[in-house]
């Protein structure tokens, strides 16, 4: 019998007992000749998409019997690193080139990967996380690869950021390097969560000044910190994830009234001490007509004679939807 979350490789197991589990639901195929059992609890979208990504490359791990190492989106999943969105294919790097049948769910990278490039996460062999988030940088959009860098270095605060600039520098394409050069210049391991990359790349993208992450305020209360922004000219900004206000939304046993509370009484000791933050929400990431709110926004609180000097940045390309918008 399978159990709940069991990976089942078919040619591991008995044939027939995969088709009655299949038939019964009890199991689903999520990929040619890789099964795995139907998780009795529920789960966010989220959750559950970077749950079966996982699984994924378990899966394929346990099929390939060549050497090779999860990379890109892939490896910064099972780093642990947050992403813009979940990947639809499995990375990975090989040393030889795959045939014209190799699989549509797998994007086979061909190259060696150094000795020192070399790593394990979750139990599997992954590019080294700096060379993750090379890799991701020179292959993803921007925002996608900033959040992968903002992540990394809040997992790992030694993350070797030199050391992933030696790594570019040995790269002899020019496809892709500048902006890889800015996605490892500007990351930031305050920002807590995708969304509040997502602020600060729009920003960055129209020149706007390099804000402070996680900036503290001293309130009566007590210290807070405003997710981003710039003290010096007192502009603040904060992200509102809707996960807070729903139960369990965070984590098992989450009280959303709790929450709400205690935001009511966070908001009411910034006002009092002059702190007003902008608040945005997943709804003001529409594409394009959302980003330039935000900067409508955020930008009319910096003195005029700045915001006439603000420019977008022209090899950084509007950010991409987000398809679990409501996080």
């Amino acid at each position: 019998m399978i159990q709940p979350g069991q990976l089942v490789i078919a040619r591991e197991a008995h044939r027939q007992q995969l088709v009655r589990a299949v038939r019964r639901g009890t199991a689903e195929r999520i990929r040619v000749g890789a099964y795995v059992g139907t998780e009795e609890a529920p789960e966010s979208s989220f959750t559950a998409a970077r749950r079966r990504a996982v699984r994924l490359a378990e899966a394929v791990h346990r099929q390939l019997r060549a050497t090779h190492f999860f990379s890109h989106q892939t490896a910064a999943l099972l780093w642990g690193c947050a992403l813009w969105d979940t990947p639809e294919q499995t990375h990975l790097w090989q040393a030889y080139r795959p045939s014209g049948r190799a699989a549509a769910d797998l994007r086979r990278h061909t190259g060696v990967i150094a000795p020192g490039q070399q790593a394990r996460a979750a139990g599997l062999p992954v590019t080294s996380l700096e060379r993750t988030v090379v890799d991701c940088a020179l292959a993803m959009h921007p925002l996608e690869a900033l959040v992968v860098a903002d992540s990394a270095l809040r997992l790992v605060p030694a993350l070797d950021v030199d050391a992933a600039r030696s790594i570019l520098a040995t790269v002899t394409r020019r496809n892709g390097t500048r902006r890889a050069r800015w996605v490892l210049d500007h990351a930031d391991a305050g920002a807590e969560s995708p969304w509040e990359t997502w602020i600060r790349y729009v920003c960055l993208r129209v020149s706007m000044p390099r804000p402070v992450t996680q900036v503290p305020v001293q309130t009566r209360r007590r210290m807070y910190h405003c997710d981003l922004g710039w003290p010096d000219h007192g502009v603040y900004v904060e992200f509102d994830g809707r996960v807070k206000y729903v139960d369990d939304g965070v984590r098992r046993g989450h009280d959303a009234r709790r929450e709400i509370e205690q935001e009511k009484r966070r908001a009411d000791a910034l006002h009092e001490a002059g702190i007003h933050p902008i608040r945005f929400m997943a709804a003001d990431a529409a594409p394009r007509r959302g980003e330039e709110s935000v900067v409508q926004r955020i930008a009319r609180q910096f003195p005029a004679g700045m915001v006439r000097g603000f420019r977008t940045v022209p090899f950084l390309p509007p950010p991409p939807a987000n398809q679990f918008g409501t996080r």
